[in-house]
C-alpha cells in the first residue's frame, strides 16, 4: 500500500499535562445543510467538520480546529473552515476528533480460525480504522487471509505473520509441532506479501509451546532478522520463562500484554518493573497492552504506571471471546488507561501514531494534511463506571469513550449486524457477568 516509514520521533506518553476539554454532550453527528451549492465551482471540500476539539499528537494539533477532506485524504486543518466551502458539513461540537484509531493486535480471520471476527462491524463503531491482525494466518493459511479478508474489507487490515505455518487455526499448541516452523516458507510468503505483512509473531507460553521450549521464539528471531521486520512476542504463563524471552527481543520489537498477570509478567518480586525490561524500553523495544480475555491485569498496569512505565501502545486483543468483555473493544480498553490517570492526549497516542510507528505505517494515525482521511469522533460519557481486568477486578471510573461516526479514505463506515459468535466462544466462567451485560451497557454488573 506504499506507506512511507516514520522518522525515529515517538510520542512521548510521560511527563504530560492532561488535555482539559469542554465536552458537551451530543447523541448524534449532525449533518448541516450546506446551502443548496449549485455552483459545482463553489465546493473545495468534499467534507468538512466543525466544531470538534481535534486530538492529533501525531502533529500536535490540540484543540479547536476545523477538518477539511477531499478525494479521501485530508486537506486542510484549520481553526475555521467556512462551510460554504464543502459539499458535506458534520457538526462535532461537544465531541473530540482524532486519527482513526490504529488497533496494533487484533484477530480478524473470521471463520478459518479459532479466535477470529469480523473487522467491518466493529470498526464502525468503534472508531478502529486499522487493523493489525496478529499471527491469525501462517503460511499456509495467509492466501486465504488476504483474499477473503484484507480485500473485500471496507477498514485497513495489515498482518503479522505467524513463524506457525498453520496459525491460529485451533485455540492453542500451534507451536507444538517442530514440522510447523518452516523459515523459508514463512519468508517466501512475506516476500510475497510486503505490502500487508508488517511482522513476525509468535506466542510464547506453556499452551502455544507444549513442551518444545524457547526454541520457536529463537526461529521466529531467525525468521524476522531475515526479512528484517519487527517480532511480536505474547507473554503469558510460562514455562518458558519470561527472562528467556526478554533475551530474544531487540529495539523495534513488540513485547504484546505487557500488564499480564502470569508468570511471565514483566514484574520482579518486589512489585516493580524488572530493570532488564526497563532498559530493553529504554532500547527501543515496544510495550504494547494486548488487553484480550487473559492479558490485562489491573495489578500490573497501576504497578508499570506508578514506576514511570507508560505502554506506547494501547490494543483491543479482540476476537471471539475478548469482545463479550471484561475488554469489549478498544474505546473501552483505551476508557481504563484515561480513569487509571493517564491524559486524553496519552491514550490517543497510544492507539494512533504510536501505534502506526511500530509497524511503519507512517501516513496513517495522523490527520496531517495529505495523509488519507481516517477519522474517528467520539463523546466523552461521564457517570460511574465500573471497569474489570481479565480477573473481574473492578475499578471506578468517571469518563468512557464512545464512538460517534468512523471514516475510511473520507468515507463513513455504516454501521451493520456483527456475526454471531462461534459456538465455541465461551468466556471463562468468571468473566461471564461481564458479558452478561453486552457491549453497551456496563455501568452496573449487579
Amino acid at each position: 500500500m506504499g506507506y512511507r516509514e516514520f522518522g525515529d520521533d515517538w510520542i512521548d506518553c510521560r511527563d504530560k499535562e492532561p488535555v482539559v476539554l469542554a465536552i458537551r454532550r451530543s447523541e448524534t453527528v449532525n449533518d448541516l445543510k450546506t446551502g443548496g451549492h449549485t455552483d459545482p465551482a463553489l465546493p473545495e471540500y468534499d467534507v468538512v467538520i466543525v466544531g470538534g476539539e481535534v486530538i492529533d499528537p501525531g502533529t500536535g494539533t490540540i484543540g479547536a480546529f476545523d477538518i477539511a477532506v477531499k478525494d479521501g485524504r485530508i486537506a486542510a486543518v484549520e481553526a475555521a473552515i467556512p462551510t460554504e466551502r464543502a459539499r458535506r458539513v458534520i457538526d462535532a461540537t461537544g465531541q473530540i476528533v482524532t486519527p482513526g484509531l490504529v488497533d496494533l493486535h487484533t484477530h480478524v480471520y473470521w471463520g478459518a480460525t479459532y479466535w477470529g471476527i469480523e473487522a467491518d462491524p466493529v470498526a464502525a463503531r468503534t472508531g478502529v480504522t486499522t487493523w493489525l491482525d496478529v499471527g491469525s494466518a501462517g503460511a499456509y493459511s495467509f492466501p486465504g487471509f488476504r483474499e477473503y479478508i484484507v480485500n473485500p474489507s471496507r477498514a485497513r487490515i495489515f498482518a503479522l505473520l505467524n513463524l506457525s505455518s498453520i496459525g491460529l487455526i485451533a485455540p492453542t499448541w500451534e507451536f507444538a509441532n517442530p514440522d510447523y516452523w518452516n523459515i523459508d516458507l514463512a519468508a517466501e510468503v512475506v516476500e510475497r506479501n510486503r505490502d500487508i505483512v508488517l511482522g513476525i509473531k509468535a506466542r510464547i507460553d506453556r499452551n502455544t509451546t507444549r513442551g518444545v521450549g524457547i526454541t520457536p521464539l529463537e526461529k521466529a528471531r531467525e525468521l524476522a532478522d531475515r526479512v528484517g521486520l519487527p517480532l511480536m512476542t505474547h507473554i503469558g504463563n510460562g514455562p518458558p520463562t519470561i527472562d528467556e524471552v526478554l533475551k530474544l527481543l531487540r529495539p523495534g520489537d513488540i513485547l504484546t500484554h505487557c500488564c499480564t498477570g502470569g508468570d511471565m509478567r514483566v514484574l520482579g518480586d518486589d512489585g516493580h518493573v524488572r530493570q532488564d525490561l526497563r532498559r530493553l524500553h529504554e532500547a527501543g523495544v515496544v510495550l504494547d497492552v494486548g488487553h484480550g480475555a487473559g492479558s490485562f491485569a489491573y495489578a500490573t498496569a497501576e504497578a508499570m504506571l506508578a514506576d514511570g512505565i507508560v505502554p506506547d501502545v494501547i490494543s483491543s486483543d479482540i476476537h471471539q471471546l475478548a469482545i463479550q468483555g471484561p475488554m469489549f473493544d478498544l474505546p473501552t480498553t483505551l476508557s481504563k488507561f484515561l480513569n487509571l490517570g493517564m491524559s486524553l492526549e496519552q491514550v490517543i497516542a497510544c492507539a494512533t501514531v504510536n501505534a502506526a510507528k511500530a509497524v511503519r505505517l507512517s501516513e496513517l494515525g495522523t490527520l496531517a494534511p495529505g495523509a488519507p482521511a481516517d477519522i474517528a469522533l467520539f463523546r466523552i460519557e461521564t457517570g460511574d463506571y465500573w471497569f474489570y481486568d481479565i480477573g473481574m477486578q473492578e475499578r471506578q471510573g468517571d469518563r468512557m469513550l464512545v464512538n460517534t461516526l468512523t471514516m475510511v479514505d473520507g468515507v463513513e463506515l455504516a454501521e451493520v449486524p456483527e456475526r454471531e459468535l462461534h459456538f465455541w466462544a465461551k468466556v471463562p466462567q468468571q468473566q461471564r457477568s461481564a458479558a452478561a451485560i453486552g457491549v453497551r451497557a456496563r455501568q452496573s454488573l449487579s
